[in-house]
């Protein structure tokens, strides 16, 4: 028997707020996280501006009472994990933990590679036994004494929105009585200079969805929702924020790094996940847009929502001009933004937009709108290699 998966808290922490309610301030008062790197040791420092969380791992580790040598992308996904937790009494249901990232443990191998490159006889590779990505995921999970099914998914900028995706299906499959599902990444040398090499970041504060845009900002997070079923609502004494309605994921298998110039995996996504839920394009209130600021990704995905949407487009903006893009935790942070959306009836402001673009005939928020009878978001994140998923988050 089928069941809904309900999202009746959420955890996040970026380089706007270490919390939900510090990062809903700060999109509120149009803080971004934009600025110069100063715990990333990079020769681009000066040149590249990125998204930061503004601690150190010991003072991440302390918030959790975590392993402060653990890679910084467990330090980053334990904080939003604590947080969406919430105290709930979950003993003897049947907990998944959901977690997506791509960079791993890059950050302490890059460290011990600079010790092998200078001295190969005393360089300390235990640092490396946590690179992969999966390993992020189990640390967590362990520290949280999660056990029942603990899984990671890494499918570029749409990992987190899979992560959710999944961790929905088992709900509604009677699998699970709940899940945490969202992910986390931290910034690495690896992931800067490698999008640095493909020409697509911005060397000011980004512009997504203006014509003018030059390329994204790289940020780092951590973002996750706890779902329950309808049965572990009533007896953890929840209250349902919105349901996860709809969702699908598909490949235009176009170009490793380029989407498709006219949106096929965009679409596909949206219209697929807008199926999945039993909605119509008219009925959807606010999308999030996936909305990086490059100027291939922000012309593919305004080219798909101009498709199925024809005419009656809803309010749209991207929120990584205040996050940067944060990779594989994209999907869960946004994820957070848009149950806030539904929860507190708020539209979030396109920041820095200036331009309309050419290739598209609408355009996106550009001021704070609060008030609003926000039912149905449409959040959208599209990754490398053509992986396009879209979820749509409901209000019951």
């Amino acid at each position: 028997m089928s069941t809904k998966a309900h999202i009746v808290n959420t955890g996040i922490i970026t380089s706007i707020g270490d919390n939900t309610e510090m990062c809903l301030r700060s999109l509120l008062e149009g803080k971004s996280g934009v600025g110069k790197a100063e715990y990333l040791s990079t020769y681009w420092k000066d040149e590249l501006p990125v998204c930061e969380v503004k601690k150190t791992n010991e003072e991440l580790a302390a918030i959790t009472n975590i392993n402060s040598s653990y890679p910084r992308t467990a330090l980053l996904s334990a904080i939003a994990v604590q947080e969406v937790l919430g105290g709930y009494d979950l003993s003897g249901l049947r907990i998944g933990f959901f977690s997506a990232n791509t960079v791993g443990g890059m950050d302490l191998t890059e460290s011990v590679y600079g010790e092998f490159k200078d001295n190969p006889e005393t360089a300390d590779f235990n640092n490396i036994r946590h690179h992969e990505c999966g390993a992020i995921t189990e640390l967590v999970a362990e520290h949280f004494d999660i056990s029942d099914f603990v899984t990671t998914i890494s499918t570029a900028c749409s990992s987190s929105a899979n992560s959710i995706m999944m961790a929905v299906k088992m709900i509604e499959k009677g699998m699970l009585d709940v899940a945490v599902a969202g992910g986390a990444d931290s910034m690495s040398k690896f992931t800067l200079n490698g999008f640095n090499t493909l020409m697509i970041l911005d060397k000011e504060p980004c512009q997504p969805f203006d014509n003018n845009r030059r390329g994204l900002n790289l940020g780092e997070g951590a973002g996750y929702v706890l779902l329950m079923s309808n049965e572990a609502m009533q007896r953890c004494s929840a209250n349902s924020i919105c349901i996860v309605n709809g969702y699908a994921n598909a490949n235009d298998a176009y170009h490793q790094t380029a989407s498709s110039p006219d949106g096929i995996g965009n679409k596909l996504a949206m219209s697929n996940a807008l199926k999945k839920a039993g909605l119509q394009p008219k009925d959807v209130d606010y999308i999030n847009l996936h909305g990086t600021g490059t100027a291939n990704n922000d012309s593919s995905e305004g080219k798909a929502v101009q498709d199925i949407f024809e005419g009656t487009i809803p309010k749209a903006s991207s929120t990584k001009a205040y996050t940067g893009h944060t990779l594989g935790a994209a999907g869960g942070v946004e994820a957070v933004f848009s149950t806030l959306s539904i929860r507190d009836g708020i539209v979030y402001p396109n920041m820095r937009w200036q331009t309309q673009m050419e290739d598209i005939d609408w355009g996106v928020v550009t001021e704070l709108q609060t008030g609003q009878d926000i039912k149905h978001v449409l959040s959208n994140s599209f990754g490398f290699g053509g992986n396009c998923s879209s979820l749509v988050f409901s209000k019951i």
